[in-house]
């Protein structure tokens, strides 16, 4: 029988996130810069967003007309809105298109959806300490909490897979970003323990809807649901909130007994700048990251493809085995969100259009006859080399081999991509794109004097990193 002090040691786990989020000093230069291109890369992929209206009709306030005093502003709208919400909105956003950073371990992620509740709290905090006459907050002290956000987050996912037990990746943004968030707010490590405690007890949403026959929307709305919860439970754990010091471990009743199949949940590695140096950019293409590159190979052959689709007899396509568990798809797809997590709906537009781009996913693209002619002639099988090169930490790679068979006998070379332009092997290569993916997403929203604006104060790392949040935040404000 358990004695009830077997019970108030606070689980290891959440008390080195906690020592973490208040004690550790990030020194890497790397980091930071990378941090830079991921805010400008996040912010880009929610104002393209709003050019969706299934995107737009979620946001804003719960009520409409709702006024809040020193509300955290929504990028690219004229919402104003208390930062619980203010973070569902810009969560939402980054994350409607499928096209901001991406981590890929034994768990999948996105670690920028934490830039929701980042940014809410951030300029809510900012607006109210100018109003009290004290300074507001620097876009530093925001790529600070990105960086350790990312760095949760990922290495949470490095060897813990909730994917495995049905849960949805956007549990380990929930705990990123309670960490982060109730640091933000001034929390020390009761407060930051407690809010933690709860965000775990909580759990996470079940992967449903980002697989067939449910795949649905809401994967585009989850994270912004996880960071908006974080913000919650943060402000709820600052009025003095109490916590369960073994979330997790609890007998019976703890996370990992109840969800987790009995595993202990395990940080593999110390927390630091790791994720954030290592993280993935969705530079070239909005779908699903285990097809980028045969998206990328699809590319290369369309070409030589494009004149002769009627005379391919078959397609294959050698992948890894997270890439066929997620998104290889046959028979009918039934919405956008079906068809970017389709390994074989990527490679077939890529392989017809020589380009992925958003408008490819939706209803009228998609009734096209070819691309479901093409997606039947296509085979899927795993390289036993790309899993293990998948799950080595010093590679990472996300490889796809892609060739095109025809009727006559003959066939394409086989287009193999190991890492995908935004990989850290292809960094050097990939900042130019990015900044050209960010123009362009400006470009949807803006006129050109303000995106001029948005980009000259943005791309310079001094400047940004010096200015107020609340200044920042205003230049995406619609004039």
């Amino acid at each position: 029988m358990l004695q009830t002090d077997d019970y108030q040691k606070t689980d290891m786990l959440i008390e080195e996130i906690t020592d973490y989020v208040l004690n550790k000093d990030i020194t890497s230069e790397e980091a930071f810069q990378t941090a830079q291109y991921v805010l400008l890369d996040t912010l880009g992929c929610g104002i393209l967003a709003l050019d969706y209206p299934e995107c737009t009709k979620l946001l804003g306030p719960v009520v409409p007309g709702t006024i809040v005093p020193n509300g955290a502003r929504v990028p690219g709208t004229s919402h104003v809105l208390d930062p619980i919400q203010a973070a569902f909105n810009i969560g939402a956003m980054i994350r409607w298109l499928d096209y901001n950073d991406t981590w890929l371990a034994a768990e999948w992620g996105h670690p920028s959806d934490n830039l929701g509740g980042i940014l809410a709290v951030a300029d809510y905090l900012s607006q109210v300490r100018i109003q009290k006459g004290r300074e507001p907050l620097k876009v530093e002290e925001v790529l600070e909490m990105m960086i350790k956000a990312h760095e949760i987050q990922g290495v949470l996912a490095l060897e813990n897979s909730l994917n495995r037990v049905g849960l949805d990746h956007v549990l380990f943004v929930k705990i990123a970003s309670t960490a982060v968030v109730t640091k933000m707010l001034g929390g020390g490590r009761e407060e930051i323990t407690n809010a933690l405690t709860n965000a775990w007890i909580d759990n996470g949403s079940l992967r449903t809807y980002r697989h067939a026959p449910n795949t649905g929307s809401r994967k585009s709305w989850a994270a912004g649901d996880a960071t908006s919860r974080a913000v919650r439970l943060a402000m709820m754990a600052m009025q003095g909130e109490m916590g369960y010091p073994t979330a997790l471990s609890a007998p019976d009743w703890g996370f990992q007994d109840v969800l987790f199949n009995k595993k202990e949940l395990v940080l593999s590695q110390p927390l630091d700048s790791y994720v954030m140096e290592n993280v993935l950019f969705k530079v070239s293409f909005p779908a699903e990251f285990h097809a980028q590159t045969a998206a990328e190979a699809g590319v290369q052959l369309h070409p030589e493809v494009a004149s002769r689709l009627e005379e391919i007899d078959k397609i294959t396509i050698k992948t890894h085995e997270s890439a066929i568990r997620i998104i290889d798809k046959k028979g009918p797809l039934n919405n956008p969100a079906d068809r970017d997590h389709c390994l074989q709906y990527i490679t077939a537009i890529a392989l017809l259009e020589g380009d992925i781009r958003a408008e490819h996913y939706e209803d009228d693209f998609a009734a096209n006859p070819i691309i479901d002619i093409l997606r039947d002639k296509m085979i899927v099988v795993e390289n036993k080399e790309y899993t293990k090169d998948y799950l080595d930490p010093a590679k990472r790679s996300i490889a796809n081999a892609v060739q095109v068979h025809f009727k006559d006998g003959s066939s394409t070379e086989e287009v193999e991509r190991e890492y995908p332009l935004g990989h850290r092997f292809r960094r050097e290569e990939a900042i130019p794109k990015i900044i050209e993916k960010y123009t362009e997403n400006l470009a949807t929203h803006y006129t050109d004097k303000q995106r001029k604006k948005i980009e000259a104060i943005s791309c310079d790392y001094e400047t940004l990193a010096n200015m107020n949040v609340n200044e920042f935040v205003e230049l995406f404000l619609i004039n």
